[in-house]
């Protein structure tokens, strides 16, 4: 029944990435693929002798273990698991919907066009690097995810043309999964090591803020000499329409405040982080639905000038219900339908025993980081590994899976490895994941363009985190 599973997930998997060619919307196979794998789950649950419990991150096997168990027992933590997974990513979802409405809040009142005006350069490669470093930084800040999310939504305002744009939202992947990883906000891997007290702010800072930071500086610079960054934009028709409205300005400096204040009600409370995003939102949403009356009390005695959520008379239009109407839930139900899945197989510790092997299969390569063989290609591995496979159940295994103690190398290497890993594959990682959704970028066009840059990146990373643990 494992290789079911197995096989069901490749299936799923390459028909996520032949969605152009099969013509099959992604969302369609990453919920069958879903499903299918939880049903074989429940239906070979007797004969499965191990079981990963991710919420102690330990592996329930061996003599005593989960194959002596009864199957009502069996069935019992198999539903426990489910709910615990279903609880995980639910609280992505949440807040990943929390960020997506305030950015479209912002967008309602055209918020956005104040920073349209900031950047007065044409340059191509100006605009590159502008948008590489927002990245890089922003993603620190309020995590990787909504960074992007934030990031493409006002590179949509900027550039019309969407050939130009996914060669810029694919350098915001990269950028934004390199500044995630050495925040202990910046990534929910990252997140993960910090909250198992496996790594500390300020050596997190140390080990891996160079080697993050040329992760996006290299990639960025050799993607700055390729044709698609030369030369200068196209000057955009209607630039005159596309003025903020009176409000803009206000909602958007109060929509990235709200997001920046989630990782800070985090600390302070110890809550996940998508309560802070829902207080966020209903802070945002009061001001919008004030300063949206204010608009319609106006536009009833004024001229209407046309705005598209406008309309001659008293009728109000809830800013948040519009907002809440735009949202990508295609790109959602995808990303909980590929979490889940991959939950499937973390479950049966099948990606526990991927990790394992690793360990044991390569004892002696590379540079050894500690006395029980961990080597240094074993990490990379886990890097490339979280590419293909999401990089939480992955990070999830080393932490049943290795003892090292606070702020070892070791953890520090794997939060590089996979926090910035995933962007070597357009599904690696939820910065990915999302842009797929908003730009609806091909996965091979991501493969053959944007892919060896992400390598590129992984691998100077890797390098200098090497030389940079040596004066530590």
């Amino acid at each position: 029944m494992e290789s079911a599973i197995i096989a069901v997930f490749v299936l799923g998997y390459l028909a996520i990435t032949l969605e152009h060619n099969l013509k099959i919307d992604k969302l369609i196979p990453a919920l069958a693929m879903m499903a299918i794998c939880w049903a074989f789950v429940a239906f070979g649950i007797e004969d499965f002798q191990n079981w990963f419990d991710s919420g102690a991150h330990a592996l329930v096997g061996g003599e005593g273990g989960f194959g002596e168990l009864a199957k009502p027992e069996k069935m019992h933590m198999m539903e426990e698991g489910l709910l615990h997974h279903l609880g995980k990513t639910a609280e992505i979802l949440v807040f990943l919907l929390g960020a997506m409405t305030i950015v479209e809040i912002i967008d309602y009142f055209n918020g956005f066009a104040t920073i349209k005006g900031f950047i007065k350069t044409r340059s191509k490669k100006r605009v590159l690097w502008i948008f590489a470093f927002l990245a890089f930084i922003l993603s620190a800040i309020i995590d990787n995810l909504t960074a992007t999310i934030v990031l493409i939504s006002i590179l949509q305002k900027i550039i019309s043309d969407r050939n130009i744009r996914i060669w810029y939202a694919g350098l915001i992947i990269i950028a934004a999964n390199a500044g995630g990883a050495w925040s202990p906000i910046g990534d929910v891997t990252t997140t993960m090591l910090w909250i198992g007290d496996k790594v500390s702010t300020g050596k997190l800072f140390g080990y891996l803020f160079l080697p993050s930071l040329l992760c996006m500086i290299v990639p960025t610079f050799i993607a700055s000499f390729l044709k698609p960054f030369q030369g200068s934009l196209p000057e955009e028709e209607g630039v005159e329409e596309n003025k903020p409205h009176r409000f803009g300005p206000t909602m958007l400096y109060l929509g990235l405040s709200a997001i920046i204040f989630v990782p800070i009600f985090k600390v302070v409370t110890h809550l996940p982080p998508y309560v802070g995003m829902m207080l966020s939102l209903s802070v945002v949403a009061i001001f919008a639905e004030m300063y949206s009356n204010s608009k319609f009390t106006m536009a009833v005695v004024g001229a209407n000038e046309g705005h598209e959520h406008e309309e001659a008379g008293s009728t109000h239009h809830s800013p948040v219900h519009h907002s809440l109407s735009k949202i990508e839930l295609p790109s959602i139900l995808f990303f909980l339908g590929i979490l889940m899945a991959v939950a499937a197989l973390e479950s049966l510790g099948l990606l526990f025993g991927f990790a394992d092997w690793l360990k044991t299969a390569t004892p002696g390569l590379g540079t050894e980081m500690d006395p029980n063989g961990v080597s240094d290609l074993v990490v990379m591995a886990l890097g490339v590994g979280s590419a293909v496979i999401d990089n939480v159940p992955l990070v999830a295994a080393s932490l049943g899976m290795f003892t090292e103690p606070l702020d070892h190398q070791l953890w520090h290497f794997i939060a590089f490895a996979a926090g910035t890993g995933g962007s070597m594959l357009i599904i690696g990682s939820a910065a990915g994941v999302v842009a797929m959704g908003m730009e609806k970028i091909d996965f091979f066009w991501y493969l053959k363009k944007i892919s060896w840059l992400a390598f590129i990146g992984f691998l100077v990373g890797s390098v200098a985190f090497m030389i940079i643990r040596t004066l530590f």
